[in-house]
Formats: C-alpha cells, sequence, structure tokens
C-alpha cells in the first residue's frame, strides 16, 4: 500500500484518501484492483456506482480525515481514519 505521503498523483493534486477494492492476507497485495479516490472537502453520503460494500483497503493522507458510515446516508455507526 502507499504511504499517506505518497497520495499526490502525476500533476501533483492532493489526494485525502484511495479506497481499493481487492483484498489480500498479504500486506503487499491488499491495495490492490479498483481505486476510488477521495479528493479534499469531499462529501458523499453515498457510495459511487459499484463501490457498495466494496472496499477492502484504504489509505488516508496526511492532514486528512476519512468518515465511513455502516448505512447509506450517513447513518448507522460511523468510523474515522486518518493517517
Amino acid at each position: 500500500c502507499p504511504t499517506a505521503a505518497d497520495l499526490r498523483p502525476a500533476n501533483g493534486t492532493r489526494v485525502c484518501a484511495q479506497l481499493y477494492a481487492d483484498n489480500s492476507p498479504y500486506y503487499d497485495q491488499c491495495c490492490a484492483g479498483d481505486v476510488l479516490v477521495v479528493p479534499p472537502g469531499t462529501d458523499a453520503p453515498y457510495m459511487p456506482r459499484g463501490w457498495s460494500a466494496r472496499a477492502s483497503s484504504l489509505v488516508v493522507g496526511t492532514r486528512c480525515e476519512l468518515t465511513v458510515w455502516s448505512r447509506k446516508a450517513k447513518k448507522g455507526k460511523s468510523r474515522r481514519f486518518g493517517a
């Protein structure tokens, strides 16, 4: 998986988090498959099409916080992730 400081694409734009679709018991294979990029300031009460219950790994960038909920529309239990 990339480190929190690595979350910068080639053009230098800041990325707050990346969620990955593929999972593995081996750490070096966890952050694989499709990637959902979360830019700074994103407020999404619903996961994009095809991502519901699909994210298996995530990395949160420095100076960012990612809050996720167990149910749609920001309902249910929440959990916060940081770098």
